[in-house]
């Protein structure tokens, strides 16, 4: 499974905002891509995206731009991966509940697949962006054990 570009991005920016930003201030997308390295278009693409579910706020005008919607401490990387994304299934029979697929009740790696699903959604909830934003400000390593 691949996270696509946008994610990556996604959670990038998500990141540059808690740690480039101050209490109750709006970020400039401008900033954001001199800082990331990536097209204000692109930006564009990701912040209407995280705008309409939810997660950012934004603000037209000279001080304008996006600030987290709510606190850091109550996103995980699985909220914004998500919001790009969609539902995480690391194969397509486990992207719905119930399972559509025809083998489900007789498949013999059914078990290791939602294994593995399970342990992808567990990590990519088991920290905040307050806690990645923290540990680059420390630099220190993350801890990826799940």
């Amino acid at each position: 499974m691949k996270f696509s570009t946008k994610s990556r991005y996604a959670l990038r920016m998500m990141l540059d905002l808690i740690i480039n930003s101050t209490q109750d201030s709006y970020v400039s997308l401008k900033d954001v891509s001199a800082r990331q390295e990536i097209s204000v278009k692109y930006l564009e693409q990701i912040v209407m995206q995280l705008t309409r579910a939810g997660l950012l706020k934004s603000s037209r005008g000279p001080q304008g731009g996006y600030m987290l919607a709510r606190p850091a401490s109550r996103y995980t990387p699985g909220d914004v991966i998500r919001c790009i994304e969609g539902r995480l299934a690391v194969v397509t029979c486990l992207e719905s509940d119930p399972n559509p697929c025809r083998r489900a009740g007789f498949c013999s790696t059914l078990r290791f697949w939602q294994g593995l699903n399970q342990a992808l959604n567990q990590y990519v909830d088991s920290m905040t962006l307050e806690e990645m934003a923290d540990a680059y400000r420390r630099n220190i390593p993350l801890d990826f054990s799940i």
